[in-house]
């Protein structure tokens, strides 16, 4: 009985864990098992053959050697002595702060001669800080361009002024005449509207002297003395959601691309600033809710 039970058990090993388990259950003392079990295997001894590991021993991946990256530009070293010196200075600034607040406060609570003298002092000093670090802000941008901000955008000198504005419309006259190529000028009106009415001259002259071809739309069917023979509204005034008269929109037929340039009674200056404005490189990324691409007949 215990030689089928002991059987047993030593089949059961065998399958389980392969020959060599076998062998080693069924002599325990075999120098040859001992050295199987205890020794890692080799490099060409399979895993199956690892009895302490077993079969379903899973290996840790080596790990992943990071390629070298280029090393981030250090920033400037500062001094020691710079960061000691601006450490004091914004301790003596807070200082300062804290010291004119708490005159102030004692000044209104209890206004004595003593108390709103010393405040007013105190705030002097201050205003004649302020003042030397706007004379010294003005010197370093006369002498760094770049710092300037007068030389920025629209100048502030009345000369300067002059030629800017000169310069700028001859650039807006230029882009102006090359939109004229391939834009055209939507112009949605109403026979009985008087705003109407007092637009279509300017926009009239305006073509004349830009280019742009205007094409009047009537959404009542009548025109303008300017514009007497005008098309009827074919659905795009309802496209548009054009609700104001007089409108007036920039279309590139070619595209299809149609941008509002504006809603009531424009001179010829805003015309021209308005235009130039949406048809700028990136304006549409800007406002990209204005522009609207249709099927235009």
């Amino acid at each position: 009985m215990y030689r089928k039970i002991i059987a047993v058990i030593v089949s059961t090993l065998t399958v389980a864990a392969g020959p060599v388990a076998a062998q080693r259950a069924s002599n325990p003392a075999s120098p040859a098992s001992l050295s199987i079990a205890d020794s890692p295997p080799t490099s060409n001894q399979s895993f199956l053959d690892d009895i302490r590991r077993g079969w379903h021993f899973f290996n840790d991946p080596e790990p992943e050697v990071d390629e070298p990256t280029e090393r981030a530009k250090p920033a400037p070293r500062v001094s020691r002595q710079t960061k000691d010196a601006d450490t004091e200075d914004l301790r003596r600034f807070e200082a300062m702060q804290k010291e004119l607040e708490q005159y102030r406060k004692v000044a209104v609570l209890n206004p004595t001669d003593n108390n709103v003298r010393r405040y007013m002092e105190m705030e002097n000093r201050v205003y004649r800080m302020a003042g030397r670090f706007s004379e010294v802000t003005q010197r370093v941008a006369w002498s760094t361009p770049e710092l300037d901000m007068s030389l920025q955008g629209r100048p502030i000198n009345a000369r300067a002024i002059d030629v800017f504005d000169k310069v700028q419309a001859g650039q807006r006259q230029e882009a102006i005449a090359a939109l004229a190529k391939s834009h055209v000028m939507i112009f949605f009106f109403r026979s009985d509207c008087p705003y109407c009415h007092a637009f279509s001259p300017t926009l009239r002259a305006f073509e004349a002297k830009s280019g742009i071809k205007v094409v009047p739309v009537s959404l009542d069917g009548g025109g303008v003395p300017v514009y007497p023979e005008p098309r009827r509204d074919n659905g795009i005034a309802t496209t548009l959601q054009v609700t104001q008269v007089p409108a007036l929109y920039l279309a590139e037929p070619a595209s299809g691309k149609i941008t509002p340039i504006g809603f009531g009674i424009l001179s010829e200056s805003q015309l021209i600033e308005r235009i130039s404005t949406v048809s700028t490189p990136g304006a549409e990324a800007t406002l990209p809710s204005a522009t609207r691409r249709i099927r235009l007949q």
